[in-house]
């Protein structure tokens, strides 16, 4: 990945989408989501997050992406279709994990 230096690409978490053709890999101090098609197992795309991205989550829609952001305190949605980030949004100190659930 270019401008990051290799000892900072630490997968942490993840998410599959439904039909298990996608992946998105939090990177840890890399600071950003990687995009990684399952059949190739190449990666698309890196989405620029805020710092030491840990988990994430999908919409039940799929149509956003929502990270944990530790050292920024932070939290990072990004328009799945369009593979942008939409805008961070603070939460407090060191946030970690995220869990998404349907409206009911």
């Amino acid at each position: 990945m270019p401008g990051v230096p290799t000892d900072n690409i630490q997968p942490v978490g993840f998410a599959l989408t439904k039909d298990g053709k996608q992946a998105f890999v939090a990177l840890g101090p890399a600071a950003r989501v990687a995009v990684v098609d399952v059949a190739t197992s190449e990666v698309i795309k890196y989405i620029v997050t805020g710092q030491r991205v840990w988990h994430l989550d999908l919409t039940p829609e799929e149509d956003l992406l929502f990270t944990t952001n530790g050292v920024t305190n932070d939290v990072t949605v990004i328009d799945v279709a369009a593979l942008k980030p939409i805008k961070s949004i603070k939460v407090g100190r060191y946030p970690w994990g995220l869990a998404v659930r349907p409206l009911p």
